[in-house]
């Protein structure tokens, strides 16, 4: 056959860039329709299946298609220590690959250079089809260069280089998100406390909360006051945010650990939550955000979504369609008691 459809050659099976160059959609939308992913709309899903069925295209031959003169393994390289983000991101890189055709080497490179120059080696070594690297906070990290032999993609921590794939969180979106929901319940008297201003994720979340506030013809309650990712700072937070003598009924904390300790802080206090602050934190991270009193309404930043995201980069450039630039993933609102009461 020809490269542009029709056919496959006797005794050849079909590929997926053949599926893909019939139904006129990447081979990354063809992938996604013949696995039954959700961001496929049905007209483009039904194409896709016409086209593999006029050339005979089986789910075998998918996975054929993704595994044909490869070792079916990914790394996924780390410098999340706790694995807050990396496991989730893991877990949904491998519901990307899908069960039994890739398997993802989990590598801590302990936010070391040297340890992650190791283990890059170690996973070359390995064969391993592509790279995915995620990072332990937000800020633009070195790039790994273009000379390594097979795709990477950049997770959480976004690289430096333009020229490079990345899968990031929208911080900005996620702190626009946290004040309209402040607003929509009918708080008007905002205050912040932020984490540390070093990182870039601290930073975008002001910007978005700023901007949520100004849309409502509202202004935050005194500065940002910033600190560390900790309970302790949360305490030490929500103390400052009392004592600056202003009247407030809502607070939005930069982590789910900042806001547990500013609830221990309101709760010695005598403050109710929410009755008379609401309070609502980022990342809802399970241990911090239902292991509160009362349960914390929080902001999820999707890692699993960046995750599959990540896996369908990584194959898209193996399929010859490799993407550059960074792309945002939208968050999403987690509602509980800290702002809804019955929540």
């Amino acid at each position: 056959m020809n490269s542009h459809g029709g056919a496959p050659s006797r005794g050849k099976p079909a590929t997926l860039r053949q599926v893909a160059e019939l139904a006129g959609v990447s081979t990354a939308t063809a992938s996604k329709a013949l696995n039954g992913r959700q961001q496929v709309s049905a007209t483009t899903r039904q194409r896709v299946l016409d086209a593999a069925d006029r050339l005979s295209f089986t789910p075998n031959s998918l996975a054929q298609a993704m595994l044909h003169g490869s070792s079916g393994t990914v790394g996924l390289l780390t410098h999340d220590l706790e694995g807050r983000f990396s496991i989730p991101i893991l877990m949904g890189a491998e519901d990307a690959f899908g069960a039994g055709q890739t398997s993802v080497f989990l590598c801590d490179s302990r936010e070391d250079a040297i340890r992650e120059r190791h283990h890059i080696r170690a996973l070359l070594g390995r064969r391993v089809d592509g790279l995915i690297v995620v990072g332990s906070q937000t800020n633009p990290r070195r790039s790994l260069g273009h000379d390594l032999p097979v795709p990477v993609v950049y997770v959480y921590a976004p690289s430096s280089d333009e020229r490079d794939t990345s899968v990031i969180a929208d911080n900005v979106a996620a702190g626009r998100l946290a004040g309209q929901h402040l607003v929509g319940i009918g708080r008007r008297r905002i205050a912040h406390i932020a984490g540390d201003p070093t990182y870039a994720a601290a930073r975008d979340r002001e910007a978005g909360i700023g901007a949520a506030l100004a849309d409502a013809g509202l202004t935050q309650v005194g500065p940002s006051r910033s600190g560390s990712w900790s309970e302790a700072w949360g305490r030490t937070g929500a103390h400052a945010v009392l004592e600056a003598g202003e009247p407030v009924d809502a607070i939005v904390c930069d982590s789910d650990q900042i806001a547990r300790g500013a609830l221990d802080l309101l709760r010695d206090r005598g403050v109710r939550v929410p009755g008379d602050i609401a309070v609502i934190s980022f990342d809802n991270w399970g241990p911090f955000a239902t292991g509160s009193r009362p349960q914390l309404t929080s902001i999820d930043f999707n890692f699993q979504q960046m995750g599959r995201r990540a896996a369908e980069l990584i194959f898209a450039a193996l399929a010859g369609e490799p993407a550059a630039g960074t792309q945002a993933i939208a968050p999403r609102l987690v509602i509980r008691g800290s702002t809804t009461v019955g929540a």
